[in-house]
């Protein structure tokens, strides 16, 4: 509370950028972690809560006749677009959000310095809401082909994958070590779901170092160990989420991607989702899309088309039902890898999950789909949402951010349940699973076109 020097300011207007309704006229209240506003009109309490995390950027223009305007922009897309009548108030309500978004140290996060009531064994139990080694419980693991593995104990093969792994049964030390050498960060292949009506399963690492032409026996002996653990495919697809232009330039760095020459049990796949430089551009040119002021509908599509958001959304989920499509009905599983495989790995490894698993299509199996997919397997969430000067831009939200989007959209697709813990109804595995693939491409396609792009855009996360 200490950088709030001005808790309360009356008469604040807030405009409304997309009617030529009369500004709303009311109190603006900061708090240790919201902005509020509540609009003051006679038997109306309307209440506009802002996070101050979800702040991307604050505003402040010069004084008018009106007063001192105040633009928020949030990471949500949200534009806030308030007028102070006294320059002081506005400067100090700006320097106290500045300084709220933007904490320079961990320490400063409401989560760390906020103190529930509750005793300090009921604040411990929180953090052991998700406990990855029963969701592989859940899924069937440990069983005759997979299990739970402590080889990388105290991190001494990758510094970015947990300590409690799930690897092939057969594969020995000595060939996931050598595997891990022949992958980028050593990030060797390891189990991210596993489908047990059929024993298929999908996979993630990050590319080879395999240049233009070096080889690795182990990691060649990994794969083949893979597919083994499947009996009922001869094969393994192995999917590389980047454009092939890309793969291709990183040959000359020493790195790349399999050589079908080399992995005589594998199927190659490029799906092409760009890098996330072309995502942070891409969602620059979105969020200027939600900015506009009073645009035609033929000018609104028009600029949303050219931002390319659309087709990264539905580049990633044709990526995720290839997954899902693979190991449900052609009882193949699949290796997912991008660059360092943090990134679109993890979306489209999450994304086919929740196609494949109705338990990660509630609210307790999406918290640990997060954790296991993202948080416990090496994400950079210190880098893309924060460093030791405070907030990145909103550009930086882009990886999960995806993710959250088409979640969004699996959520609208689905029977709602009556349920506080549950965000849709599960659906068992059948007739009705194959239903929801074929109408999530079908969707794929309306998005491409644009015809459905505002469950895109109007995330509420």
């Amino acid at each position: 509370m200490e950088h709030i020097s001005t808790p309360k300011v009356e008469n604040v207007k807030l405009l409304d950028r997309f009617t030529n309704k009369r500004p709303a006229n009311g109190s603006l209240y900061l708090t240790a972690t919201h902005l509020i506003y509540v609009d003051a009109a006679a038997g109306v309490r309307k209440e506009t809560w802002i996070a101050h995390h979800h702040i991307a950027s604050v505003e402040k223009l010069p004084i008018s006749t009106t007063g001192c305007p105040l633009i928020i922009h949030c990471k949500n897309f949200r534009v806030a677009h308030f007028v102070i009548p006294r320059e002081r108030d506005c400067h100090e309500v700006y320097t106290s959000l500045l300084k709220l978004s933007q904490p320079v140290k961990y320490e400063d996060l409401y989560a760390f310095f906020y103190y529930p009531k509750s005793d300090q064994d009921e604040r411990l139990m929180e953090w052991k809401l998700s406990d990855l080694k029963m969701e592989y419980m859940r899924m069937g693991i440990p069983n005759k082909h997979w299990v739970l593995s402590d080889i990388n104990k105290d991190f001494k093969v990758c510094s970015t994958y947990p300590t409690c792994l799930v690897v092939p049964k057969e594969a020995s030390e000595s060939t996931i070590i050598g595997s891990s050498k022949f992958r980028s960060r050593e990030r060797f292949p390891v189990l991210s779901y596993y489908y047990k009506d059929n024993n298929a399963v999908i996979c993630r690492c990050s590319q080879p170092l395999s240049g233009f032409s070096t080889r690795c026996e182990e990691d060649e002996k990994m794969l083949e160990i893979i597919s083994r653990a499947n009996p009922g495919s001869p094969f393994v697809y192995v999917v590389d989420t980047r454009p092939k232009l890309n793969a291709m330039a990183n040959r000359a760095a020493g790195k790349g991607y399999e050589n079908e020459d080399n992995y005589p049990n594998i199927h190659f796949q490029f799906i092409g989702i760009e890098n996330i430089h072309v995502m942070r551009g891409s969602l620059q040119k979105l969020l200027e899309v939600c900015e506009l002021k009073s645009p035609s509908m033929s000018n609104f599509l028009t600029v949303l088309e050219n931002s390319g958001w659309l087709r990264h959304i539905k580049a990633i989920m044709d990526a995720s039902v290839f997954l899902a499509k693979a190991v449900r009905d052609d009882n193949t599983s699949v290796l997912v890898h991008c660059s360092d495989g943090w990134d679109r790995t993890a979306q489209v490894c999450s994304l086919a999950s929740i196609l494949l698993d109705p338990f990660y299509r509630t609210i307790k199996g999406f918290m640990v789909l997060i954790e296991k997919e993202w948080i416990s397997l090496g994400h950079k969430f210190s880098q893309s949402f924060w460093n030791v000067s405070g907030i990145l831009p909103s550009s930086s939200l882009v990886p999960l951010s995806l993710v959250k989007n088409i979640y969004w959209k699996f959520t609208i697709m689905s029977s709602p349940a009556n349920s506080e813990t549950s965000l849709v109804t599960p659906k068992k595995n059948g007739k009705n699973s194959s239903k929801y693939l074929k109408d999530l491409m079908c969707t794929s396609d309306q998005n491409h076109m644009g015809t459905r792009c505002t469950l895109c855009i109007g995330s509420p996360f």
